[in-house]
């Protein structure tokens, strides 16, 4: 998963980790988008989730990038493209 393809999805996003979590368990994610450089507490929770619910996930190298491409102004740990 690169950065551009994130940039380029024409669904809607959902950025932040308690909203991510939710929209998995919810059956709102096509695909988990998880930053490496974020803490490792928050991001094994989210793919431990994303596994048990059959969604796939990939890993950018870093939070300030994945927040840019979504359009915030601060660093995004995960990231969900819903369905």
């Amino acid at each position: 998963m690169s950065y551009e393809k994130v940039a380029q999805v024409n669904t809607e996003k959902i950025v932040g980790t308690k909203q991510v979590l939710k929209a998995i368990k919810n059956g709102y994610a096509k695909e988990v988008i998880i930053a490496s450089d974020a803490d490792l507490h928050i991001t094994s929770k989210v793919s431990r989730v994303a596994s048990e619910h059959d969604i796939p996930y990939s890993y950018v190298d870093s939070m300030k990038e994945l927040g840019k491409v979504c359009g915030i102004d601060v660093g995004a740990a995960t990231v969900v493209i819903k369905q």
